[in-house]
């Protein structure tokens, strides 16, 4: 999650100062889009999230419960 803000932060919020919310909103909105189906992500395969998701859904395979 740590990273995640790193990312957010230098990819996207540092990048401009907003004049509303809802300029900062429909930014985030758009990064939030990049991120999980155009950027790459080397822990997934060079392969953007939605991708990612969408095979393995399509294999079948389950997902894995973990309490802490």
């Amino acid at each position: 999650m740590e990273s995640f803000h790193r990312v957010l932060e230098d990819d996207c919020l540092s990048r401009e100062l907003f004049e509303s919310y809802k300029t900062a909103y429909e930014r985030v909105s758009e990064f939030f889009h990049d991120y999980n189906n155009v950027r790459l992500h080397g822990s997934l395969g060079y392969r953007p999230p939605a991708e990612f998701f969408r095979k393995h859904m399509q294999a079948g395979v389950t997902t894995k419960t973990v309490t802490l």
